[in-house]
């Protein structure tokens, strides 16, 4: 057992345990049940209860919940189109987002898929290698070829 002060009190009955918690005004918490013998505390449990909640919701601000923001594209795209969408796809990447670009065919285009790698190889090619990474290569599926990237 564990009394308030943090000091160590020893092995005790369960009684004895209870009393003294009772004596300070404060509750008996079994803190490792599993221990041999199990280890015990004297403390506030409402203090207790409402400290770890307060350190488990600093926690959560503090993860990073990562999106997955998606670029679109045509094969056929002009050069002032593609340079805003580039603009937007490292904008993305710098506030840590993942980015799904994908170049979508319509009719005749689905003849012409090399045209889509080429587009999305050579949106891979402006970036910096060094801050990006390729999570999925080029790959069809149905009418548009996707691929993700991820800041490094």
């Amino acid at each position: 057992m564990i009394d308030e002060n943090g000091e160590k009190r020893g092995v005790l009955p369960i009684q004895d345990a209870l009393a003294l918690a009772e004596e300070a005004g404060l509750d008996l918490v079994e803190v490792a049940p599993n221990a041999n013998p199990p280890v015990c505390k004297i403390l506030d449990y409402g203090k207790y209860k409402y400290q770890a909640q307060k350190k488990a919701a600093e926690a959560r601000k503090k993860q990073k919940t990562v999106e997955v923001k998606e670029i679109k594209m045509r094969p056929t795209i002009d050069t002032h189109d593609y340079e805003v969408k580039m603009k937007a796809l490292k904008k993305f990447l710098s506030k840590g987002d993942k980015v799904k670009v994908s170049v979508r065919f319509r009719g005749r285009e689905m003849a012409h898929a090399n045209l889509g790698r080429e587009l999305l190889e050579r949106v891979v090619g402006e970036l910096d290698a060094d801050e990006v990474k390729v999570e999925l290569m080029p790959k069809m599926e149905g009418r548009q070829m996707v691929m993700i990237l991820a800041p490094k």
